[in-house]
């Protein structure tokens, strides 16, 4: 095996038996391998079965957003196994496989398979050989491999924690609310935006409702703090100042508000160390103006004023998202070990922007070809052209990787078509 290149300390570009392959750098193990292990087992038992257990996870990291990316594409390395290396080959068909290889021996022997290659492969049965030949798709089994090192393996007993302490979040009151299922999505979409305070005011079957926790579907620790009550007055006790939310137009005399409104007359009431709720009714029919009068506010949502029921979740979450946008702590998606905060725009993630001399080489690169092609026709128009050209990929903003790639298919596009399969013997 001769090492041709590195790419980026991890990943070695090396010749085998002819063939450019991605290998996992001072390991002698292609990509793929390492993959197949860590896709097969766990992580850790992957890397141990390779004796691999003290491996950098953050090399691990970069070497399957690699294969994740492709990025072996732009390196013209495939690893053996790979179904890359089926497609580059040239081999569409099964019958195009044994062809390519000197011999197939099925099983004990007694079938063999004859080719026109240099290769000798082994293969159980010729019903495996139908299912394995074109290889594996490693680089969709790197992406889940990464998902599992970055975020762990998702477990249904993940019960999370409260953002905030008690009181410093509005608390949400479901008043009668009709079936379980409704208020475990309650409880996810609370957990959700921050909200941590559930109460129920006599919930029709019983509380505590094991099918609310498990539609509350990881927000386990809303659940298990909801308190339920038997009566309406009961359940705002010892609130100061509580919102209602409803679709129809009620004979009382109280302000009304759009959920922003609510939602800043709330955050400043409870900066003041005031407790404060928001009150939410029945699936079927929602509050009885009786039950609103109790209210300080009215909250009405814009909605079409021909369909104007929400669900209930939905009414929760609506509120819930105006509340942590409000108090400005919420993130755009997850964030994880991982994962860092990221903000609106272009994520670039671990890439960068290409700087100007790796564009200005691909340009190079590209007008060369194009030069050698006779694409400048009539020759007088080349600078307009050439300046057209240096315009539109100057407003891509392309990255470092993106460059790489591009460099590789206008690499690839020079040689014509089938010079970048293997020629056969």
């Amino acid at each position: 095996m001769q090492v041709l290149s590195t790419t980026a300390g991890d990943i070695e570009i090396a010749s085998e038996s002819g063939d450019r392959v991605p290998m996992v750098s001072a390991r002698a193990l292609p990509v793929a391998a390492l993959v197949h292990a860590c896709h097969e087992k766990t992580i850790d038992d992957g890397l141990a079965a390779l004796g691999m257990a003290d491996f950098d996870r953050g090399a691990l990291d970069r070497i399957l957003t690699y294969c994740a990316e492709l990025r072996c594409e732009s390196d013209r390395a495939t690893c053996p196994g790979c179904k890359r290396r089926t497609e580059a080959r040239g081999l569409d068909t099964l019958d195009d496989f044994i062809a390519a290889h000197k011999e197939i021996i099925v099983g004990d022997g007694s079938v063999r398979l004859v080719g026109k290659g240099t290769e000798t492969l082994t293969a159980p049965a010729i019903a495996a050989l139908e299912k394995t030949w074109s290889g594996e798709n490693y680089w969709f089994w790197s992406r889940r491999v990464l998902r599992k090192l970055r975020h762990g393996i998702r477990r249904a007993h993940i019960t999370g924690e409260p953002v905030a302490g008690p009181g410093e979040t509005p608390a949400v009151i479901l008043v009668e609310p009709q079936l379980a299922d409704n208020i475990g999505m309650v409880a996810r979409a609370m957990a959700n935006f921050g909200l941590d305070d559930l109460r129920l005011v006599a919930p029709r079957d019983g509380w505590p409702n094991e099918k609310a926790r498990i539609a509350a579907s990881g927000a386990n620790y809303v659940i298990d703090d909801a308190r339920s009550y038997p009566t309406l007055e009961a359940s705002m006790g010892d609130l100061t100042y509580v919102v209602a939310t409803t679709a129809r137009q009620r004979p009382l005399k109280k302000p009304v508000l759009t959920p922003e409104e609510a939602i800043e007359a709330l955050q400043q009431r409870i900066s003041r160390g005031e407790r404060c709720g928001i009150l939410f009714g029945r699936e079927r029919n929602g509050l009885e103006t009786s039950e609103i009068a109790n209210a300080d506010a009215l909250v009405m949502i814009p909605v079409n004023s021909r369909f104007a029921s929400l669900n209930l979740a939905q009414a929760v979450l609506l509120l819930g998202y105006c509340w942590i946008r409000e108090c400005g702590k919420g993130s755009l998606g997850r964030v994880t070990t991982y994962e860092a905060p990221i903000s609106t725009g272009l994520n670039l993630g671990s890439d960068r922007l290409a700087e100007k001399e790796e564009l200005f080489g691909l340009l190079g690169h590209l007008e060369s070809e194009l030069d050698r092609l006779g694409f400048f026709n009539p020759v007088e128009k080349r600078p307009s052209v050439v300046q057209n050209l240096r315009t539109m990929f100057t407003r891509m903003a392309l990255t470092e990787q993106e460059v790489r790639s591009l460099r590789g298919i206008v690499a690839t596009l020079s040689r014509g078509k089938g010079h970048s399969r293997k020629p056969s013997s």
